[in-house]
């Protein structure tokens, strides 16, 4: 009998779990929803059948659980997940709580797959996911000296409130996820800054793609910046190679690479675009081009839909992979 819980059933991405359940025909005998004091009670319809949402606790994380996916937030997750964890559940965890835990996975499906050192697995940073997956057979083929990102990351990503500051920043509203207006403005701030002026966000990239990757030499730098887009991260990579390479060479591997989608034809305005990525699991690359100014170095674009691949369907693929490696159907 399988017990799959989901703590955070009632936010952006733990509504995007369960609908990503329903998709990939996950298979489960209990289905237990909870969220903050909050929002507990509410009514969630999944698959024809009501659950009313429960209250986290202590007691609650302490039942028997094989599966939980968590998508809570840092502070809820640190305190909960290990609870899980010690009753027995294989813990997914959608902060950034454990991504840096050197015992604890950081998993891409695509890319690496979990020891289970320990019961917690943590899911990536949203634009880190959809980075390394056209990096790791760019790694493979090639090999990796430098990795330099810019990311044009949507709203969606601040949750409910950065959409709303966007919605509602056409009005003049004062904005509330963020320092300044989103709408109509870029901000080139996501997450705190840090005393050597690179942002949370930034160091996360950087930190997670060497860790993925399993490179802790491979020089990542990041700029991180928001933009008013819905849904849908757009990350600008320039890449150098240690081994030769050419364009022709780089759009090849990726055509024949079943994890990413080449889109790359500018002459006819074919590119990736963030509206081509909302509500698809793929991550599609594109505008690959040669830089003149660095040695065998390239530019990669790649859009990809952050709620989904950069959230709820990378832990849902974790929790496919897990099920697999335990021998569960």
């Amino acid at each position: 009998m399988t017990r799959l819980a989901i703590a955070g059933a009632t936010g952006l991405v733990g509504r995007k779990m369960l609908e990503t359940i329903d998709r990939k025909e996950i298979n489960f005998d209990e289905l237990v929803l909870f969220s903050s004091a909050r929002s507990a009670g509410e009514q969630i319809t999944f698959q024809g059948k009501s659950y009313t949402v429960r209250e986290l606790t202590d007691e609650a994380a302490s039942e028997a659980f094989d599966y939980v996916l968590m998508s809570a937030g840092g502070s809820t997750s640190e305190h909960y997940s290990p609870i899980f964890e010690q009753a027995g559940a294989i813990v997914i965890d959608n902060s950034s709580q454990w991504r840096m835990t050197k015992d604890i996975d950081l998993i891409v499906p695509e890319v690496n797959e979990p020891k289970l050192a320990r019961k917690i697995i943590a899911n990536p940073n949203c634009s880190t996911i959809q980075s390394v997956v056209p990096l790791k057979p760019l790694q493979d083929t090639f090999g990796l000296k430098r990795v330099a990102y810019t990311t044009y990351q949507a709203v969606s990503g601040s949750g409910v409130k950065g959409k709303e500051d966007l919605a509602e920043g056409i009005n003049g509203k004062e904005p509330e996820a963020y320092p300044h207006p989103i709408y109509n403005n870029v901000l080139p701030h996501i997450d705190t800054f840090l005393e050597d002026g690179y942002t949370k966000e930034e160091q996360k990239m950087i930190d997670e793609t060497r860790k993925i990757l399993k490179d802790d030499n491979l020089n990542v730098t990041a700029t991180c910046v928001r933009v008013p887009v819905q849904d849908s991260h757009s990350v600008h990579m320039s890449v150098t190679l240690e081994k030769e390479a050419t364009v022709s060479a780089i759009q090849d591997l990726f055509e024949q690479d079943e994890r990413v989608v080449l889109i790359d034809n500018p002459q006819n305005n074919e590119y990736p675009l963030a509206i081509h990525s909302t509500g698809r699991d793929e991550i599609f690359v594109g505008r690959i081009r040669r830089d003149d100014s660095l040695d065998n170095t390239f530019h990669v674009w790649c859009t990809s839909d952050n709620l989904l691949k950069g959230a709820a369907l990378n832990a849902v693929q974790i929790l496919e992979q897990v099920m697999s490696l335990k021998g569960v159907k």
